[in-house]
């Protein structure tokens, strides 16, 4: 069965749409992620329904949606495994239908399943990966040094990543993800299974990359505390983003105290 056309949007609701868009626009940083109207059918359900969204360099935008929104969907089509069925997307100005090798060597992605090779030491996972990206020898060494040393790894690197922790593993991929030095940083839903310690610590470093290194990063979410930080929050539900914009603006749009209840109020409440 043929994807739905998609149902317009109220006028109410773009008018509140090209308000927040107006707003972020005044930044000069370069927009590194560039999605357009990205559409995602499975037969006659609509995964993903018009989704735009757009990350410059240096800023910190959280996805935020309740289980079954299509974050998961999104970040497939934006990193290539899936095909949208119609939209844009550019990475650091590659189109990704077009130019996908350059397009993909420009992000670095942490999935929300792991995907390390669990029979291979933590230096072996990262050489491969930079192997991947033409990165090797000295050079190759040298990153992998410094990525394991900023997340405290060093002493890890000979161990069989099936040895480590689920916070360990954690920053492993993340530090894999970033060997490349990627423009865009993805993280799906990345604290899946982490105690609140090591949550708390995943979280405070990506935000340090945002200023540190002018990432752009798309990080995906079902739970608030973790968008309060951001500098834009994207609500989405039922492949839909339903709002744009800083969690003080989603708070005084939604005459809520907090964001919590700003995302219920856009979302409906959730079940536990």
């Amino acid at each position: 069965m043929a994807c739905p056309r998609r149902t317009a949007k109220p006028n109410t609701e773009r008018a509140k749409e090209t308000i927040v868009h107006d707003v972020r626009t005044t930044s000069e940083a370069k927009i590194i992620l560039d999605a357009t109207d990205v559409v995602k059918c499975y037969g006659p359900r609509k995964a993903l329904d018009g989704v735009t969204i757009s990350i410059r360099a240096g800023e910190f935008v959280a996805l935020l949606g309740p289980n079954g929104a299509g974050k998961t969907t999104l970040f497939q089509v934006l990193t290539g495994l899936f095909v949208p069925d119609s939209g844009d997307i550019h990475i650091d100005g590659a189109d990704i239908r077009r130019n996908v090798v350059p397009a993909l060597a420009g992000m670095g992605v942490v999935f929300q399943q792991p995907t390390l090779d669990l029979d291979m030491n933590v230096l072996d996972n990262l050489l491969f990966h930079a192997s991947l990206h033409g990165i090797n020898g000295r050079e190759a060494a040298r990153r992998i040094d410094h990525e394991l040393e900023k997340l405290s790894l060093s002493d890890r690197r000979g161990d069989y990543t099936r040895t480590l922790s689920g916070g360990q593993r954690r920053r492993v991929e993340l530090a894999r993800a970033l060997v490349h030095k990627p423009r865009l940083l993805l993280m799906d839903e990345p604290t899946v299974g982490l105690d609140p310690a090591s949550r708390r610590a995943l979280l405070a470093y990506v935000l340090e990359l945002r200023a540190e290194r002018q990432m752009a990063i798309l990080w995906a979410t079902h739970l608030v505390d973790e968008a309060e930080q951001a500098d834009k929050v994207i609500v989405m539900h039922q492949g839909l983003v339903l709002r744009t914009g800083t969690p003080g603006e989603l708070i005084e749009e939604t005459g809520t105290k907090d964001l919590h209840d700003a995302f219920v109020s856009l979302t409906g409440p959730q079940e536990t």
